[in-house]
């Protein structure tokens, strides 16, 4: 199992994943990613997909990469942190609770 992975399990079972999204979703509105993604979507839909053969499952392939490269450094980071912070405090409680008797 890789970091990532482990480190996603452990978020579902913490209940912690679905903060760490919301974070990401509301960092990502505020800083127009969104937007930026959404316009993205249409200009590729307005060039490929007048005949209907475009699917979404295309479209997403298409977007993705691109999406990912527009995510500014600073929302990584901060998410990173909130990640690195949530594990540090669970790992606490967890060393907290196996010292008591």
């Amino acid at each position: 199992m890789t970091v990532s992975a482990a480190v996603d399990q452990y978020t579902v079972l913490t209940g912690d994943r679905s903060k760490i999204k919301d974070l990401l979703c509301s960092r990502l509105t505020e800083c127009g990613w969104r937007d930026e993604v959404r316009l993205m979507c249409r200009t590729i839909l307005l060039e490929k997909g007048t005949n209907n053969s475009f699917t979404v499952e295309q479209l997403i392939t298409e977007v993705t990469p691109k999406a990912r490269t527009l995510v500014p450094d600073a929302v990584k980071k901060e998410l990173l942190m909130k990640i690195r912070t949530i594990l540090t405090e669970n790992e606490e409680e967890a060393d907290e609770a196996e010292d008591e008797p």
